[in-house]
């Protein structure tokens, strides 16, 4: 793994310390690094750094389970073993640095044989294994035990800059490898939603087909009708899919004029930046609509599949009910997924409760109830976690644990609320018990609740 250039910068520091602080004659930083020769790999000890700049350094040191060799006339260069100690390396006879190293004219130093007191070998260790070395020497005196104390210092500060500059690059690399994968599954996702349009549009064609063939009084017509209206719906989902993959870094980025305290918090935009749920909604006003003209197409809706599915679904909306303040498309998302899991988690022959016309303070409940699995005590405080499913993530129910969480956060957006009782508030008979009951709470019109006044 390369060295970066801020690794490098801070090598230099340190020989200069040792240098002009210490009066070192010579010093070099060495890195191990995997060497891969004639299909064989091979952990080698590389030199980065060394003063003075023409100074004479081992080249591409072996590392294996030798001992260091004894002192020569000619030495070779010596081979460490890769799992030394500072105790090891630093009371072991060492041979001079070699004269042949990759320079013109060797200084001076490089000649002469330095005594093992004035020449300091210490190992950057990480966990016991070698990842590199500092060498320094001078000729005019032994280095005392402060000065000792000194160099170590300086190569645990090496040992642990090169371990965060390890990190640093497996970290661009995996950045690297996710971006890849990223711009993959980026490029799947466009191919399908490419092939998604196609059938999606002929669905949407047949039901307008079929709407025109049925007779106005038709039993099929409100069949035809859910056909288009889910069409629709699937069409606006694409539509935002399209704004979401088109959304560039510069759209997730927070305010520009953020103070320089915060700039650091706001380094990632994607973290930082608050996502809406339902992406580019044309006009973020909330409007006034009544709870009958939501609830009606979603309860055909959900009747057909509650028929196939051997439930009983029932229905109370009271005429008359005040009209409530909403985002449409949010509560028709939120009331659809509250009713799709009803459907879901009941078992054949259950029965499904929806009542309209709940009143609290200044709001309006619409309450969903079910005869199915219920929610266990210790999941109900995290039912609307994102992600969670708690004891049905062991089912074979799918799901992703995202609907609730979406939904929660949608009625807030609209000034509402939501609660969960489980076991359900309602039941079919005296003796049915368990089941679950979800109440939307949504904020009544307050200029219609003056007109009626």
């Amino acid at each position: 793994m390369p060295a970066s250039a801020e690794f490098i910068s801070l090598c230099r520091s340190q020989v200069a310390l040792l240098t002009q602080g210490m009066g070192a004659a010579l010093s070099v930083v060495y890195l191990t690094e995997r060497l891969v020769e004639e299909g064989t790999a091979q952990e080698k000890l590389i030199p980065v750094v060394a003063y003075p700049e023409t100074a004479a350094r081992w080249k591409g040191l072996e590392l294996n389970s030798a001992a260091f060799p004894a002192t020569t006339s000619r030495p070779q260069p010596p081979r460490l073993q890769a799992k030394a100690t500072a105790k090891n390396i630093d009371t072991v006879s060492l041979p001079e640095l070699p004269t042949e190293a990759n320079v013109a004219e060797p200084p001076e130093t490089a000649d002469k044989a330095l005594v093992p007191s004035q020449q300091i070998v210490l190992p950057l260790l990480n966990e016991g294994a070698l990842i590199g070395l500092l060498v320094t020497s001078r000729e005019d005196r032994a280095w005392n035990e402060r000065e000792r104390h000194e160099i170590e210092r300086v190569a645990q500060t090496l040992t642990l800059a090169r371990l965060l500059d390890r990190r640093r690059e497996r970290s661009e690399q995996q950045l690297s490898q996710q971006k890849q994968l990223q711009a993959q599954q980026r490029e799947l996702l466009d191919n399908l939603l490419h092939q998604f349009r196609n059938p999606l549009t002929a669905l949407r064609t047949f039901g307008k087909l079929l709407l025109k063939r049925l007779l106005p009084g038709d039993a099929n017509r409100a069949v035809a009708d859910n056909i288009v209206r889910e069409s629709d719906r699937l069409q606006e989902l694409l539509q935002q899919f399209d704004r979401v993959i088109d959304m560039t870094e510069e759209d997730l980025e927070p305010t520009k004029s953020l103070p320089p305290a915060t700039e650091v918090r706001s380094a990632i935009p994607i973290l930082n930046a608050p996502l809406p749920l339902l992406p580019n909604r044309e006009g973020t006003q909330s409007e006034i609509c009544t709870i009958e003209d939501v609830l009606k197409p979603l309860l055909a809706s959900a009747w057909a599949i509650a028929q196939e599915r051997n439930l009983d679904l029932q229905a109370d909306l009271p005429p008359n009910l005040p009209t409530v303040r909403a985002h449409l498309r949010e509560l028709r998302e939120v009331l659809s997924n509250l009713l799709d899991n009803a459907i879901k988690y009941t078992p054949p022959g259950g029965k499904i409760y929806v009542q309209a016309g709940l009143e609290r303070d200044n709001f309006q409940g619409i309450a969903i109830s079910d005869t199915g699995v219920g929610i266990p005590p210790q999941d109900k405080e995290r039912i609307f976690d994102r992600h969670y499913r708690g004891r049905q993530a062991d089912s074979d129910i799918p799901g992703t644990g995202l609907g609730l969480a979406i939904a929660k956060a949608l009625i807030e957006q609209m000034q509402g609320t939501i609660e969960v009782f489980s076991p359900a508030l309602w039941h079919p008979t005296p003796e049915s018990s368990g089941g679950t009951t979800f109440i939307v709470w949504l904020l009544v019109d307050a200029g219609a609740a003056l007109r009626e006044g």
